[in-house]
């Protein structure tokens, strides 16, 4: 076994010291390549549990955060799943390892043209888009999982309306500061909210985000 894929395990195995207990979340997190997602700059560093630069002032999220955010999407084989925020591209790539149908929007053109090209070369199948993630992607809808990699002011009405019936929206919302996580379930015209503290992510942009 070389130095990255050691260094895959070890990182597999702080998750799961770290409370994450779904197996098909860890197996992901085991296969897929995440140096591959990452600037030439930070290769060295790439499965550290810690969030790294990418293009346009984004990032790559924590490990650690990209686990506990799938887990509690609560997805699995042939689930229907949105992204919010395709960034490097690895969220997806995590998605459709665990077998779901996965589309996702970035709203940078640069992002959104390396995630796809790198997911296409990988072997993902996941539909790809540039635009405004705060509307959501309704003429997919409605999804049985729905997943926001960055921060909200408030949750777009458009995401929560595009979740399927037992459908989940993981969502950071709060200041451009700190966020807490919203973890929305819907039953039929009910939605119930829990909330996890204590997170930062990059600012939400578009119409029902921060502003363009």
């Amino acid at each position: 076994m070389g130095r990255i894929e050691e260094e895959r395990k070890d990182m597999v195995v702080l998750l799961r010291e770290k409370g994450i207990t779904d197996t098909s979340v860890l197996d992901a997190m085991a296969k897929v390549e995440r140096h591959l997602f990452v600037l030439e700059p930070f290769l060295n560093r790439a499965y550290e549990d810690t969030a790294l630069p990418i293009a346009k002032t984004q990032t790559i999220s924590q490990p650690y955060t990209v686990a506990f955010m799938t887990q509690e999407l609560k997805v699995g084989y042939d689930s229907k799943v949105l992204e919010v925020g395709t960034g490097s591209g690895y969220q997806a790539a995590i998605l459709a390892e665990m077998g779901c149908r996965v589309f996702t929007i970035e709203r940078h053109m640069d992002l959104h043209l390396q995630a796809r090209k790198l997911l296409e070369r990988l072997g993902y199948r996941v539909a790809t888009r540039c635009g405004d993630g705060t509307v959501g992607w309704s003429e997919s809808a409605p999804y049985d999982g729905i997943i926001v990699t960055a921060a909200a002011p408030e949750v777009p009405d458009a995401l929560v309306q595009q979740l399927a019936d037992g459908g989940r929206l993981v969502i950071p919302v709060g200041d451009l500061d700190v966020q807490s996580l919203r973890i929305i379930t819907r039953e039929g015209q009910q939605f119930h909210v829990r909330e996890d503290r204590g997170f930062k992510f990059v600012p939400l942009i578009g119409k029902k985000g921060w502003g363009n």
